[in-house]
């Protein structure tokens, strides 16, 4: 396997050489915990662990770093509003995130450190930057530490763009700095923010900027150089160029790949709970469709494309994965479950030309399409390679029907055993039915069951049921 990534940094295609033979290090911007997660953050979960999965299965041995951020001026926010302090904010939307994940089987990280829990190396970067030239103390008595954006030449390089075009950081008020664009690297106590946000440091009680917090957990996991830098395209600037810019300053090369991915819309908008238009996994689940399904729907796209979300598409998304579903089920009740096979040569290529799943998709449906023409005609050995080859593309993806990730823990196998019996209930009724010849009243059980959900299909093995909807 030879994989090709987009760097925006280079903005082109690279072949992936990591730093190290045989390992991986892999560091995500994760979220900042001011609200629950929705859809659209969900989805960098989703396609960074594909990624993750990918360079696995190439024989790596993958260190992957997601972060979350604690302590910003959002949540800080947040906690003036909910008169609560601002960890607890933090931390109760940090175990709504790690459901979510665990929902839609992304794999835990190796780490995922909290920002509050690296000031010193923060508090160690920034005397760096100081000591090196690229970064001051404020001259108002606000406390603020700032980076002096001309002292770095290559500023806007990751971006893309001139300084000269950019505008107020508008992080901080502007009589502190040297240049409006200079941005904060740590944030002296304010009076009207909350009493418990500040740490102690050399220039005075306070908290660091957003960007500090990301070069610091990058350097504590990872080290001074590492392999892949990954991150929604909306954190290019400034977040990741200040990132670059701060890190490089202070004498670590940092990241040798930028990988971001595109970000889900709707109606052409962002999605935000500031804009009103943020669906949730409760929200995904009142439609029907099971994260199962929504993890579908994110790896059919191209990890870099845009997805402007509609019902419709996630619907047609959930339809094309039940048939997957439906191949998986049919083929285990003829041969078995053997594991997995073979990854297909076109698969392959797919997922080594920049993670391309939505290629590596038809690529799957072609093998399908021959796997079912086996079942129908009853050729037991095809259906068995077949079948191992669909779920070795399927476990790259993380939409495995066999994967215990879907058939459930605890509390889900004990739902499912109450689904289960309500169902063969139902099915007793309807087969005595057909033994009395009462065909009215067999189907209208069939039909019953179809509104809610589940589809019966008479099989030579028995009736067998299925949620979701009929091919």
């Amino acid at each position: 396997m030879t994989l090709r990534l987009y760097d925006t940094a280079t903005r082109s295609v690279r072949d992936f050489v990591p730093r190290e033979a045989g390992k991986v290090g892999v560091y995500l911007c994760g979220l900042t915990l001011q609200a629950p997660p929705h859809i659209g953050h969900l989805r960098s979960g989703v396609n960074y662990d594909v990624l993750r999965r990918w360079l696995t299965v190439a024989g790596f041995e993958v260190t992957f770093i997601r972060n979350v951020t604690d302590i910003d001026d959002k949540i800080l926010v947040k906690a003036q509003e909910q008169e609560r302090p601002f960890w607890s904010i933090a931390y109760a939307n940090e175990l709504k995130l790690a459901e979510a994940y665990r929902a839609l089987n992304v794999l835990p990280p190796t780490y995922e450190p909290r920002a509050t829990g690296h000031i010193p190396e923060m508090h160690e970067l920034i005397a760096q930057l100081i000591e090196r030239g690229h970064a001051y103390p404020a001259t108002d008595g606000s406390g603020d530490v700032y980076f002096d954006v001309c002292s770095w030449p290559s500023y806007g390089a990751l971006s893309n763009q001139s300084p000269d075009d950019m505008q107020s950081a508008g992080d901080a008020p502007d009589r502190g700095k040297r240049d409006p664009r200079d941005f904060a690297l740590w944030k002296g106590a304010k009076p009207d923010e909350p009493a418990d946000a500040y740490w102690p440091s050399p220039w005075g009680r306070g908290r660091p900027g957003w960007h500090i917090e990301c070069s610091a957990m990058c350097w504590r996991y990872l080290g001074a150089e590492f392999d892949i830098h990954g991150g929604g395209l909306d954190l290019t600037f400034p977040h990741h160029e200040n990132e670059l810019a701060q890190s490089q300053a202070a004498g670590l090369p940092f990241a040798r790949y930028w990988v971001h991915h595109g970000l889900l819309s709707i109606g052409g908008a962002k999605m935000g709970k500031s804009l009103g238009n943020a669906l949730d996994l409760a929200y995904v689940a009142s439609l029907g469709v099971r994260p199962v399904e929504l993890r579908y729907y994110y790896v059919a796209a191209h990890y870099r494309s845009r997805i402007d979300y509609s019902e419709e598409a996630l619907r047609e998304a959930a339809v094309a994965y039940r048939r997957i579903e439906g191949f998986v089920t049919r083929a285990v009740e003829r041969v078995g479950a053997n594991g997995l096979g073979e990854l297909p040569a076109a698969f392959v290529a797919a997922m080594d030309d920049d993670l391309n799943t939505s290629a590596a998709l038809a690529a799957l449906h072609e093998v399908l399409r021959d796997g079912n023409n086996a079942l129908a005609g009853g050729e037991d050995v095809t259906v068995r390679t077949t079948l191992a080859s669909v779920r070795a593309m399927l476990d790259i993806l993380g939409v495995d029907p066999l994967d215990p990730a879907w058939t459930g823990g605890a509390r889900a196998s004990d739902l499912r055993g109450v689904v289960d019996s309500l169902i063969a209930l139902a099915l007793e009724q309807r087969a005595q039915a057909r033994v009395r010849k009462d065909w009215a009243a067999a189907d209208a059980l069939r039909d019953q069951l179809k509104r809610a959900g589940v589809v019966v299909e008479d099989t030579p093995q028995g009736p067998r049921w299925t949620i979701g909807e009929q091919d």
